[in-house]
């Protein structure tokens, strides 16, 4: 009588609190990142690289052909540049500042093929407690479908107060 009691002990002494079991459902729910197979999927993970300042994530974002551009109100010109340039300039970006806080807000415009997004947004960009710069505008974004069935920025243009 005493060996089944004993046995039962054993074997439920043996489990480690430290080592639990494998969640089954653990990954089953959409994550932080998308695979960018919709629109919105570029939008979230858009919002990951700013928040977590992931240059790898953002670059994923980014056509090959991908152009930027924006209106320079001080030289009263449009401004462009290329895929690297943004990719150089993002960067400095996440690595100058503390936190970048970018809020989505609701579609304006898009094309029926998904290709021509204009969305408005929030951002706040802080550098230290004291120089906290807050931008508001929208995106005029073109999107193409890369090989692999993804939705990437084609072309940006910059319409914010910056």
């Amino acid at each position: 009588m005493l060996f089944p009691v004993f046995a039962i002990i054993c074997l439920n002494s043996c489990i480690n609190p430290f080592a639990p079991k494998i969640d089954a459902n653990f990954g089953n729910s959409q994550g932080l990142i998308s695979d960018q197979k919709n629109i919105q999927g570029v939008f979230q993970n858009f919002r990951y690289a700013y928040t977590f300042k992931d240059t790898l994530i953002y670059s994923k974002l980014l056509n090959n052909n991908f152009s930027f551009s924006y209106r320079d109100y001080d030289i009263g010109a449009d401004v462009s540049w290329g895929r690297e340039d943004e990719l150089k300039t993002t960067n400095g970006l996440f690595q100058n500042c503390q936190s970048l806080d970018l809020i989505w807000n609701d579609i304006i415009s898009i094309t029926g093929d998904s290709t021509e997004i204009t969305r408005s947004f929030n951002l706040t960009v802080t550098f230290n407690p004291t120089t906290i710069y807050y931008v508001d505008g929208r995106v005029d974004l073109t999107l193409a479908k890369s090989p692999d069935n993804t939705w990437k920025i084609l072309h940006w243009v910059d319409e914010s107060n910056f």
